[in-house]
């Protein structure tokens, strides 16, 4: 059957492997790392099961930040020969996007996919819609990045899990299905079938693979866990439904990925990006004479924006409500392992500190710019290099940091902010992939549709083409389009 299917973009033999085991089953999981291609593999089992008959729909529940990339996706990989129709939720849609969502509801011979982001299902008006177009349809449902429906008694848990009686096929997928503990599975797994385990309620499931006492502070009494039990037995049932694959196994895949995650800019931003941006252009009609530095100094505010703050004419700075750092903790809770981060402004550095801080502890942390002291540089560098340290997690500007260190106890990449050097991108980029890195290095850019954060990364991809022209080399992209 998967033979005779016709593939768009050729799959990596992990991917054909995954779509081989995984295809007909009514649920499955793929835990697949980051960079391994699981949303591929998940389109291509859509697209099957829609020829074969089995379904005429997907609703695929993503984080916010991966919505529209799931709709390039769909472009890059489903064959061409399936006509399909994608609506993308939105709580407050332009006429474009609510013309969309209006045709999913007319019937017709089309693959039809509706995408939401998680949050939405926390709403009444969402879950209303998901049930709706799930009893229209034969549809597969997808949780991307199923961590977000981790917590048992999130409201949007609840939802997403009784809407998934309602599908035909299930799907979830993630690279760390377990981020902060076992117990984290127990809701993914519900989402595809309480009976896949024999506990039946998240308490009977704890007590199976957890051990609890009970503890007192003052008048307050509590259930801690102290550690865990029976994770052979555990792990032996989840793999009779899941496919998992690790980079470090995958000899076909290049050694740079790249990915990006969309960041949705918040009213308190647009209304500042789009002012901002008016400023500056009336600023420019004013003044015949423009001096390169008045340029980008406009260029750097409206970047400062899009990152979640700004910085006033008397140099103070004022943040922005904004969803920037969040994302960067979505993209975390995916990702194993130790994690470099850039970040090109000193308040997003210490802002995504003191955030790390209190989500996974302060020795789990550190900073290195210009304000990191010379006397403690080598020591975080060798902490963050020392596999048994608690540091997981370094933050630094790319200026600084991204010259001659060597950080290859990573293969994980993100950054938070790009600027226009491209020598500062290359460099920043081989602090983890060099001599010593034994595994893929993924790439991940933090980046807000339709704003300067696309311009900077165009820019870089143009000044690559054209030094791969000069050096006659095939030309490279830091970003897919």
């Amino acid at each position: 059957v998967i033979m005779d299917y016709r593939f768009k973009t050729k799959p990596f033999q992990h991917q054909l492997d995954a779509l081989k085991e995984s295809w007909n089953k009514e649920v499955w999981a793929l835990f697949m790392e980051m960079g391994t291609g699981k949303t591929k593999v998940c389109i291509d089992n859509m697209a099957i099961l829609y020829d074969k008959g089995k379904i005429n729909s997907a609703l695929v529940i993503v984080p916010n930040g991966i919505k529209r990339n799931w709709r390039n996706e769909l472009k890059v990989h489903l064959s061409d020969h399936i006509k399909y129709r994608v609506g993308i939720w939105s709580a407050s849609p332009k006429k474009e996007e609510k013309t969309e969502l209006e045709q999913l509801s007319i019937m017709a011979d089309d693959f039809t996919v509706l995408i939401m982001n998680v949050e939405a299902l926390s709403t009444v008006r969402g879950r209303d819609f998901a049930r709706s177009f799930l009893l229209r349809n034969q549809a597969m449902c997808v949780v991307d990045e199923s961590t977000t429906i981790k917590n048992h008694s999130a409201q949007r848990t609840k939802n997403i899990i009784k809407l998934s009686e309602l599908s035909k096929y299930r799907r979830i997928m993630t690279g760390s299905p377990v981020t902060k503990s076992p117990l984290d599975l127990f809701s993914q797994i519900q989402f595809l079938d309480p009976w896949l385990l024999e506990q039946q309620s998240y308490y009977s499931f704890r007590a199976r693979y957890a051990v609890i006492v009970q503890r007192s502070v003052g008048s307050h009494s509590f259930q801690h866990v102290v550690k865990y039990q029976r994770l052979d037995e555990l792990q032996e049932k989840i793999k009779n439904f899941s496919t998992r694959v690790l980079k470090s196994e995958c000899l076909d895949l290049p050694e740079k990925l790249y990915t990006k995650r969309t960041v949705s800019m918040t009213p308190e931003q647009l209304k500042a990006y789009v002012e901002m941006k008016k400023s500056a252009l009336t600023f420019l009609e004013d003044n015949k004479m423009m001096t390169a530095a008045t340029v980008l100094t406009q260029l750097i505010r409206l970047h400062q924006i899009t990152c979640g703050h700004v910085k006033t004419d008397d140099g103070e700075v004022q943040p922005i409500k904004n969803n920037r750092i969040q994302e960067l903790v979505n993209v975390l809770e995916e990702t194993d392992g130790k994690v470099i981060i850039w970040a090109v402004y000193r308040h997003d550095i210490q802002a995504i500190e003191r955030k790390l801080g209190e989500i996974y502890g302060k020795e789990s942390v550190a900073t290195y710019y210009g304000d990191t002291k010379d006397n403690i540089r080598q020591s975080i560098v060798d902490n963050f290099m020392d596999p048994d340290s608690d540091l997981r997690f370094f933050v630094g500007n790319p200026k600084t940091g991204g010259y001659g260190l060597t950080l290859t106890s990573s293969h994980t990449v993100v950054y938070y902010s790009n600027d226009y050097s491209l020598e500062v991108r290359l460099q920043s980029e081989d602090r983890a992939h060099r001599i010593g890195q034994t595994s893929k290095v993924t790439y991940v850019d933090l980046m807000a549709e339709h704003t300067i954060d696309e311009k900077i990364v165009k820019a870089l991809n143009n000044k690559i083409d054209l030094a791969s022209q000069v050096m006659g080399e095939d030309p490279k992209k830091i970003l897919f389009s």
